[in-house]
């Protein structure tokens, strides 16, 4: 006689109509899923001959219940960058409610493959965040060669198809070009991030682009780091330049903030001879003086919807190739026409 197969998490969730995820938050007792879907869940299970209890242990052994991120660069960086703090907010908002951890691994630039088939082999997290893609990253290979479920946080541009929550950086940097194009400036520069990384090249990009369209010849760049040291360096490097900017738009707000440093100790009034904008609206940007313009992103939000799509794809839904979240300009200085050097 044949024994009779025992019942698996596929057939519970395709009995109670659901995902295999909301069947092991149900079972375990766990947030995530209304009252009504956790006792039809529980009517499934018990059909088919399995406790609820059984169950959990069964499904307990296969799943972490936790996600990684995994972080290359110096851990003092770590603590100066603006942007993890609230995106790890935004990724714990939906991670807490729903039992589910974070693993957090800060690594130095070349470790990211150790830790990524450490964490595949070990079981310690059913997906990982993919952050700071690179224009050409070989990240997304590896991870599927592991098995290893991913969400891009930002724009790819592999030949891999990755469900991502992307920012339009594009159109961040066009507005906040444009605004200084009104403003009557013609030599507006930019100081760049690293642009091996997507998001780095895709502002670069988006600035020569408004400028062309805006009929202005091509301008001096810096690429620089994204590090308020960095941010210094290039600033002091344009201020150099025979032809000097009547503007500069920075890649993000912390290397703004250092150039406005440099700006006033160099005797540069903004923004009487110098507009500057930045990029993040970080929440110190609002007390600089003068406040400092920035591109606003909702960082937290932004946390919250990768963490969304990443449990999706665990538990093999569907989040959409991508999602996008769109930034707005904030307007704070008192913004004068450009001036001449």
């Amino acid at each position: 006689m044949t024994a009779r197969r025992k019942p698996t998490i596929e057939d519970v969730a395709r009995l109670a109509n659901v995902s295999n995820g909301a069947v092991s938050f149900a079972l375990n007792g766990r947030p995530g899923v209304s009252e009504a879907t956790r006792q039809r869940i529980l009517a499934a299970a018990d059909e088919l001959g399995w406790s609820a209890n059984s169950t959990a242990r069964a499904l307990s052994s296969s799943r972490a219940f936790a996600v990684g991120l995994v972080l290359a660069r110096a851990p003092e960086l770590l603590g100066a960058d603006p942007f993890f703090a609230p995106f790890i907010a935004g990724v714990e908002s939906v991670l807490a409610p729903r039992g589910q951890s974070l693993v957090l691994q800060v690594v130095q630039d070349r470790g990211q493959e150790t830790v990524y088939r450490r964490l595949a082999a070990s079981g310690r997290a059913d997906g990982v965040f993919l952050t700071d893609l690179n224009v050409r990253d070989r990240r997304p290979g590896l991870l599927r060669e592991l098995g290893l479920p991913c969400v891009a946080v930002g724009r790819h541009r592999g030949r891999h198809r990755l469900p991502s929550v992307a920012l339009d950086d594009r159109a961040g940097i066009a507005a906040a070009v444009d605004h200084l194009v009104q403003l009557g400036h013609r030599r507006i520069a930019h100081v760049a991030g690293p642009t091996r990384f997507v998001h780095g090249a895709d502002r670069r990009e988006a600035w020569a682009t408004a400028l062309e369209r805006a009929g202005l010849p091509e301008q001096p760049w810096v690429e620089s780091d994204f590090t308020a040291a960095g941010g210094a360096a290039a600033t002091t490097e344009l201020l150099a330049r025979r032809s000097r900017p009547t503007a500069i738009v920075y890649a993000n707000d912390l290397m703004a903030t250092a150039g406005l440093q440099v700006l006033a100790a160099r005797g540069v009034r903004v923004p009487d001879d110098m507009s500057v904008t930045g990029f993040e609206d970080t929440q110190i940007a609002a007390y600089l003086a003068p406040p400092l313009t920035s591109v606003s992103i909702d960082v937290v939000a932004w946390g919250a919807r990768a963490a969304e799509s990443l449990l999706a794809v665990v538990d093999g839904d569907d989040p959409g190739a991508r999602r996008r979240c769109r930034p707005t300009a904030t307007r704070r200085a008192r913004r004068r026409p450009a001036r001449g050097w």
